[in-house]
Formats: C-alpha cells, sequence, structure tokens
C-alpha cells in the first residue's frame, strides 16, 4: 500500500501503541503546501471575481454583450487544457521552477489585464492568463499528496478544499465590493499583494531539482496535441452554446465535431502509448472512479450554483453586484469556520458518512430554492446559503481524501490532472446546462401562464383597467396608449414571474445532481480496505 495512502482514521492508528508514529512535517514544508494552495485560491478565485464584474468591463473596452463573454471563455478555454498538462510538465522543468513561473506570469498578466484598451487584447490576456492560473490549482494539489504523510493529507486537503470551494462562494462578493467602491480594474490589481507572499512562500519552501528537458523527446506529444484540441473544443462549446442557439449554429457543430473526434483519439492513444500522458487507467479503480464522478455532479452545481444566484438576483430582484456579493457572503463565510474542522472530523468518523452528510445538505439548500415567489430575496436565502455552506465545507477535503487514497507516487500528477479537471469540466457543463434549461423552461412557463392570462378572464379585465386608468393619472392622456402600455405591463408581469418558475426549476436540477453525487458515494470503499493483489 502506498505511503500517500490518506488516512481517514489517523486517530486509531495514533492510539495504538505499536504503531510507528507520525512523520513530522517540517515548516519548510507547510510553508510550500500553503503557498501552493494560496495560488489555487487565488486562480480560482480571479475567474468568479471576473466574472461578477463582466458587465462593466465589457462597458469599459467597448465589448458588446455577446462578444464579451469570450474574457471568461478565453480563460477557461486555457486553464481546462492546463491542467491535465502539468503533472507532466513540473516532471520536465521541476516543480520549483515550473510553479514559481507561472505564478509570477500569473501576477504580471493580472497588471496587465488591468491595462488593456480593447477587446482583443483582453481576450489575448485572459488567455495566457489562463494557462498560469490553470497551473496553480493541480501544483497545490499535487504537492499535498506527495509533501505530506498520509496522517496530514486530510489538513492540506481541507486547506485545499479552501480554494475549490470557498473561493466560488465568495469571489463575487469581493468582485462586487471593488468594482461598486474602486472600479472594475482592481479585480485584477487585488491579486498583487497576496500573489507576492505566494511567490516569496514558493521561493522559499520549494527544493531546486534538476530539469528533465530530455522527457520533451519521448512525450505523449500525440496525446498532448488531441487532448488541448478537444478540450479547447468542448470547453468552447459549452461556453458559447446556448448563446449560439446550439446546433442550429455551423461553429457549434463544427466545434462539436472536432471535440469528439479529437477526445475519442486522446483515450485510444492515453490507453495504448508506453508513456500516455495521464493514467487513464486510474479511473476504473473504484474509489478514484466514483470520486471523480461525485467529484464531476459537484462541479456542476458549486460552479452552477455560483452561476444561477446573481443571475436570480440581478434579473428578478435588481440587486447590484455589491448586493449580489452580501447575499452570496453566506455561502462563502461558513465555510472559513468550518472547513478547519473538518480534519478532525475525519479523525473521528468514517470520511464517506462525512461526504454524504455534505452533499444531503447541499442538495436539500438547493430543494430550499424550488418555491421562489416574486418576494424572494436575500432574507429567504440566508438560510439557504448557510445551509449550503454547511455542505459544501464537509465535501471537498473527505472526497479528495477517499479518491485518492492508495495512489501512488508516479500517479499522483495524472490523479491531480484529472481530478481538477473533472471539477471544472463539470462547471461548465452545468453552467451550459443551466443556461438551457432556465431559457426553455422560461418559454415554457410563459407559454402556460399566458393561457390562463386572457383577455375573456374577469381578473385579468380588472387588472387592464387598473392599470390603465393608473398611467392615465400620472400624465398619458392617450386612453389608447395608455390601454397598451397596460397590455405591455401584464406581459412583463408575467414573463417574470415565468422566470421565477425557471429559476426554481434550475434548483432542482442542481439539487437532483448532487443526489446522483450522493448515490456514487455509497459506492466508495472505506481506504484500507483494498485487497492485497492491488485492487482499489
Amino acid at each position: 500500500m502506498s505511503t500517500l495512502q490518506p488516512t481517514l482514521d489517523a486517530a486509531t492508528n495514533l492510539a495504538a501503541p505499536a504503531a510507528p508514529s507520525t512523520p513530522a512535517v517540517s515548516a519548510k514544508t507547510w510553508v510550500a503546501v500553503i503557498g501552493a494552495t494560496l495560488g489555487a485560491f487565488m486562480a480560482v478565485l480571479n475567474i468568479q471575481i471576473v466574472n461578477a464584474s463582466l458587465a462593466d468591463i465589457q462597458g469599459a473596452i467597448g465589448a458588446g454583450i455577446d462578444d464579451g463573454g469570450w474574457i471568461s471563455t478565453s480563460y477557461l478555454v486555457a486553464e481546462i487544457v492546463v491542467i491535465p498538462l502539468s503533472g507532466w510538465l513540473a516532471q520536465v522543468f521541476s516543480i520549483r521552477i515550473y510553479l514559481l513561473t507561472n505564478a509570477i506570469l500569473f501576477l504580471v498578466l493580472s497588471a496587465a489585464c488591468a491595462l488593456a484598451q480593447d477587446l482583443p487584447q483582453m481576450i489575448v490576456l485572459r488567455a495566457v492568463q489562463g494557462f498560469t492560473g490553470g497551473v496553480l490549482i493541480p501544483m497545490a494539489f499535487t504537492l499535498i499528496i506527495t509533501l505530506l504523510p498520509r496522517a496530514k493529507q486530510p489538513v492540506g486537503l481541507a486547506l485545499f478544499a479552501l480554494s475549490a470551494t470557498f473561493a466560488p462562494a465568495i469571489g463575487p462578493t469581493i468582485g462586487g465590493y471593488l468594482t461598486e467602491n474602486f472600479g472594475w480594474e482592481y479585480i485584477f490589481y487585488v491579486n498583487l499583494v497576496p500573489g507576492a507572499v505566494m511567490v516569496g512562500m514558493l521561493w522559499y519552501a520549494l527544493e531546486p531539482k534538476p530539469m528533465k528537458l530530455a522527457l520533451l523527446r519521448d512525450g505523449d506529444w500525440a496525446g498532448i496535441i488531441t487532448m488541448a484540441i478537444g478540450l479547447s473544443a468542448l470547453q468552447t462549446v459549452l461556453e458559447e452554446g446556448n448563446k449560439d442557439d446550439w446546433f442550429g449554429s455551423p461553429f457549434i457543430v463544427k466545434l462539436s465535431v472536432i471535440a469528439t473526434v479529437a477526445l475519442t483519439a486522446f483515450l485510444i492513444i492515453e490507453l495504448t502509448v508506453k508513456k500516455p500522458l495521464l493514467n487513464l487507467r486510474l479511473l476504473v479503480r473504484r474509489n478514484f472512479g466514483f470520486g471523480m464522478l461525485a467529484n464531476f455532479l459537484l462541479g456542476i452545481a458549486l460552479y452552477g450554483s455560483v452561476f444561477i444566484l446573481p443571475q436570480y438576483l440581478s434579473r428578478i430582484q435588481g440587486y447590484n453586484s455589491e448586493q449580489i456579493g452580501m447575499v452570496l457572503a453566506w455561502t462563502g463565510l461558513p465555510q472559513l469556520l468550518l472547513i478547519p474542522l473538518v480534519p478532525r472530523l475525519m479523525q473521528k468518523f468514517d470520511a464517506r458518512i462525512i461526504i454524504g452528510v455534505g452533499f444531503v445538505l447541499f442538495a436539500a439548500s438547493n430543494f430550499m430554492n424550488i418555491y421562489m415567489t416574486n418576494d424572494y430575496a436575500a432574507d429567504q436565502l440566508l438560510w439557504p446559503n448557510v445551509v449550503r455552506a454547511i455542505g459544501q465545507a464537509l465535501v471537498m477535503a473527505p472526497l479528495s481524501a477517499v479518491a485518492t487514497a492508495g495512489i501512488e507516487p508516479e500517479n499522483a500528477g495524472s490523479a491531480s490532472g484529472l481530478f481538477n479537471m473533472m471539477r471544472n469540466l463539470g462547471g461548465a457543463v452545468g453552467i451550459a446546462l443551466l443556461q438551457t434549461v432556465l431559457t426553455k423552461r422560461e418559454q415554457y412557463h410563459s407559454n402556460v401562464l399566458m393561457q390562463s392570462v386572457s383577455v375573456f378572464e374577469q381578473a385579468t379585465r380588472t387588472r387592464l383597467e387598473q392599470l390603465t386608468q393608473s398611467f392615465v393619472n400620472h400624465g398619458i392622456l392617450d386612453r389608447a396608449d395608455a390601454a397598451h402600455r397596460a397590455y405591455v405591463a401584464i406581459g412583463h408581469i408575467v414573463q417574470k414571474q415565468a422566470y421565477i418558475l425557471a429559476f426554481s426549476d434550475t434548483f432542482y436540477l442542481l439539487g437532483m445532481a448532487l443526489i446522483v453525487a450522493l448515490a456514487a458515494v455509497l459506492f466508495l470503499k472505506k481506504p484500507g480496505q483494498t485487497s492485497a493483489g492491488g485492487a482499489h
């Protein structure tokens, strides 16, 4: 059994008199782990901060609503490509050089984005920043499962959970506050101070090791090229599909074909070459395979809820960025208190139970929002958001620990790349799915409601007469014009109610995704229960 296997019953091990003591972890190692997780936190936070302020950025650089979406898409495409590449590139250039270089570039590009003058500049800068920021996420995960002994990995994974679940929750709060009070440029400048601390910690703590440039010659270039093309095309389809009417757009159809062909070729290559970029055979291990499925569904709910709630508050309640951030803060702040306690819970309880409770609470928080009304705003969202925060805090670190139990050192890079890529891919799928469901269900509910709001109904005629008289009283002298405005107002009321019902449906969908994730958790085995023959 690999020494990397995260322990989930460390208290029992420590209590046994004959058991060897837990290896001491040097302060330098903790500095490396904390510095790397700070980098991952900043990379994830950056996405949500920018998304929260996208409208302001578009206006400042003269981008239209449709084209402005590429500010986010370019970053996400680059990020999802580099995440699975990072394990191999860290071997080639050494972890110290690779991580420090990308950390420094991430900060330089943050400042450059704040100075961008037009949309093409911003798209290019965001794409390159995505390549550098994407490195920070899997490398933090890799350092945790390679530098820390198994008894200390739950602590490291709890730190990593702050980047994976707390950062998306708190991002809109920070983004809204900075944009409203200082200007959109500060959503990029905010990276500089913590980023300098991160670079200093990594510079001090990571040991220099020689580069292995010879690995470039023997690299799985066919796998790298097909993966990069396939993931880029897939991410673009998911980001732009709903806006372009999915397969009604030739652009989306072509990209879908490219993604299918390239990713199929990638799977074949990885399963047949001697030295694959990613060891996909890890997926047949029971805990890693079902852990990946649960992580994918977690990504759908995690990033989907961060997407859908601001949409609701903006469209239905008319909240600005700062007000939206204050509502979402309650999905983040409780996590800040709870996540540090998770390693202790993992010592006292079976991690699978903790994960299950977390998914139940996260699902319940979404089901609490399926009966929204016109008055459903900040006060009504408080408790669902707090329940969601508790659920998210309980899921991430234990799920990571159970999924990566028994992963050998040589497979750590593949495991980290696959696990983090799958959560991000889940987020992209979730947002694309929710955008489409929101559009389709609004149309459905609007049609149903319009059948009830008929001019032949006495209640409708009475309401039209009241609105017409109200417009007349407020200075509309032409009664025909006032009557027309009354009809338009009724239409807006119906559409708003249809949207509220559609938003309720999206929360139901998120809850069901988490129920499926809970089912996947039931198939996980407790780490340590693997057979001597090596089955996982």
